[in-house]
């Protein structure tokens, strides 16, 4: 069995195939990264600085708001076992602590001789606004 075919024992995915997951922003993300990556940026934290900024306001940790689409991938498609080789994403919006943003792939290239898919990423905010888009090249393991 080739490694493609046994990373997918269902299955390769499908180019078209889409998946999303979704959740709720909170504060406390903010400081559970910090303590991850010791970024102490104002604009996470200081009210004020962060106002006075284009931001206009305080904003969450873009690896914070990348971390759905790493859930995507993991859980959904490709699925378990699936890690980024390269990801290009553009952040054109800031999320906020407090909003529920959505995190969607769609496969646009599988490699039929290796567990590697491409993808389209976009992370939305509830409200419909685009935050981050982008694409990804992944593999996935053979978990079996």
């Amino acid at each position: 069995m080739s490694d493609a075919a046994s990373a997918w024992p269902t299955g390769a995915p499908q180019v078209g195939d889409r998946a999303s997951m979704s959740r709720t922003v909170e504060a406390e993300d903010i400081a559970r990264f910090t303590a991850i990556s010791g970024d102490r940026n104002p604009v996470h934290y200081d009210a004020e600085v962060a106002a006075r900024t284009r931001l206009g306001g305080i904003v969450v940790q873009g690896g914070v708001t990348t971390a759905i689409l790493n859930a995507v991938v993991a859980e959904r498609l490709p699925g378990p076992g699936t890690v980024f080789l390269e990801t290009r994403w553009r952040f054109l919006a800031p999320t906020r602590p407090g909003d529920t943003i959505t995190g969607e792939v769609e496969v646009t290239s599988v490699r039929p001789d290796k567990p590697i898919t491409e993808l389209v990423t976009r992370v939305v905010r509830d409200d419909g606004e685009v935050l981050i888009d982008g694409t990804a090249v992944c593999w996935t393991f053979d978990l079996t």
